[in-house]
């Protein structure tokens, strides 16, 4: 009893291994190295180049393999292969592109809103400056000072220096 319970087991390994062997394909790539593959070889596979296939499939002059069912006269060509680009995964990449573009076309609008505040706001500073009232400000205790001379024209001098920045010409 023990031995045709082995010999049914290992009848069954090798019905399984002459099956998946069954379903190997084997062909030469470009580069002139031998692969061994589950899959059917790329289109652009010459039929020259494909050593081995499943029994019941063939490779027509494309050089895309059929499938055949039944008898030789009635076969059906397999699915088309892949193109090799993955549709959605183009989309999701142009809509990632795209995002990332409006993203730092508002980062560049943003910019672009504060510079001329900070122009508008420089120019203004430096009009008042110019016009030689008397300026004063307040200090951290809440004192006025007023500007003299020489911070007067060291405020005017940084106040310009904003206006060339951020200021367009």
């Amino acid at each position: 009893m023990k031995n045709s319970v082995r010999i049914l087991l290992f009848g069954a390994a090798l019905a399984a291994s002459l099956a998946a062997s069954a379903q190997s394909y084997q062909w030469i790539d470009k580069d002139g190295h031998r692969v061994f593959s589950d899959r059917a070889p790329p289109a652009d596979v010459p039929a020259k180049n494909i050593l081995s296939q499943p029994h019941g499939s063939q490779i027509t002059e494309t050089g895309a393999p059929t499938e055949q069912t039944g008898t030789p006269d009635t076969a059906q060509p397999a699915a088309s292969a892949p193109s090799g680009t993955d549709q959605s995964l183009e989309d999701k990449k142009k809509q990632a592109e795209d995002a990332e573009a409006a993203k730092k076309k508002a980062e560049e609008d943003k910019i672009a809103a504060q510079k001329a505040d900070n122009c508008k706001r420089a120019m203004n500073a430096k009009a008042g400056l110019e016009t030689g009232v008397v300026r004063a400000r307040t200090t951290a205790k809440g004192d006025r000072e007023f500007f003299t001379d020489q911070e007067r024209a060291a405020e005017i001098k940084r106040l310009q220096g904003i206006v060339a920045s951020d200021c367009p010409q």
